[in-house]
C-alpha cells in the first residue's frame, strides 16, 4: 500500500470513528457525558493523545533521521565519484580507459539504486552489471612509473573501496522499515480520541469542520512519515540528478 493510500485508510477510519462518536452521544444519557465522567474521560484522553503524539513525533524523528542518512550516502557517491575521476585525471594518459570505464557504469549505478524508475524504464536490473568492480579491477592492473603516480593509485584504490561501502550501505538499508501493525494501532488511538471528542460535545458545525481539519493533519502525518521512510520512491524521494551531473 502507498503511502496516500495507507493516509488514505487512516482519514476514513478516524472519520468514521467521529462520526460514531456523533452518533453515541445521542444515545447516552446526560450525566454519562457531564460532572465527574467528564472529568474522566478528559485524564483518559488526555493520556491517550499524549502517547499518540509522542510516538508519532518519534516515528517522524526516526524516519527524518533515515532519510537524511540515505541523502548523505548519496552525496558521498556523488564526491567519491567526482574525487575518482579527479585523481584518475591527474595520474596520466594511461588512466583515461579507468575514466571511460567509470562514466559508463554511472547509468547501471542509478538504476540499481533507483530501482522503480529503472523498471518503469523496461531496464533488466538482473542483467546489469556490478556498478564497481569493473574500474577496481582496472585500477589494480595499472602499473605506475614514478613515486607520484603510485600515491594517485592507491588514493584512487581507497576513494574506490569507500565508493564501493557507500554503495552496499544503500543497498543494506531496508525499503520499508516502519512496522503496519506499530501504525494499525496508532490509528485505533486516534479513532478512539477522535470518536470521544465527537462524544464530549454537542455536535455543530464549526465542531464538525475543526475536528476534520484535525483528522486531516494527523493522515498527513501517516503519509509524511511513510514517504521519508521510501527514499528512493514516491514523491518525496532523493534526486538522481546529482550522480547524472558528477563527471560533466
Amino acid at each position: 500500500m502507498s503511502p496516500i493510500q495507507f493516509a488514505g485508510v487512516a482519514f476514513v477510519c478516524i472519520m468514521a470513528s467521529a462520526i460514531g462518536g456523533v452518533l453515541l452521544r445521542t444515545r447516552l444519557p446526560e450525566h454519562h457525558v457531564s460532572g465527574d465522567s467528564k472529568d474522566v474521560i478528559k485524564l483518559s484522553i488526555a493520556l491517550v493523545a499524549t502517547m499518540s503524539a509522542l510516538v508519532l513525533a518519534l516515528l517522524f524523528a526516526s524516519t527524518r533521521t533515515s532519510f537524511e542518512r540515505t541523502s548523505a550516502l548519496v552525496s558521498r557517491l556523488t564526491a567519491d565519484i567526482t574525487e575518482l575521476d579527479r585523481v584518475l585525471k591527474h595520474y596520466g594518459p594511461e588512466a583515461q580507459p579507468v575514466r571511460k570505464a567509470l562514466r559508463a557504469e554511472i547509468q547501471p549505478m542509478i538504476d540499481s539504486i533507483w530501482r522503480e524508475q529503472a523498471i518503469a524504464r523496461g531496464v533488466n536490473l538482473d542483467e546489469a552489471k556490478s556498478p564497481e568492480e569493473e574500474v577496481l579491477f582496472m585500477l589494480q592492473d595499472l602499473q605506475p612509473n614514478s613515486p607520484r603516480q603510485r600515491a594517485l593509485q592507491a588514493r584512487a584504490l581507497q576513494v574506490s573501496s569507500d565508493l564501493a561501502q557507500a554503495q552496499l550501505a544503500l543497498f543494506a538499508q531496508p525499503t520499508d522499515s516502519i512496522s503496519n501493525t506499530f501504525l494499525i494501532v496508532l490509528i485505533v488511538w486516534l479513532m478512539f480520541i477522535f470518536g470521544i471528542f465527537s462524544i464530549s460535545a454537542p455536535p455543530n458545525p464549526t465542531l464538525f469542520i475543526v475536528i476534520a481539519i484535525c483528522i486531516l493533519s494527523a493522515s498527513a502525518a501517516f503519509y509524511l512519515i511513510l514517504e521519508l521512510g521510501l527514499p528512493f520512491g514516491g514523491l518525496m524521494q532523493l534526486s538522481e540528478e546529482p550522480l547524472r551531473n558528477a563527471l560533466k
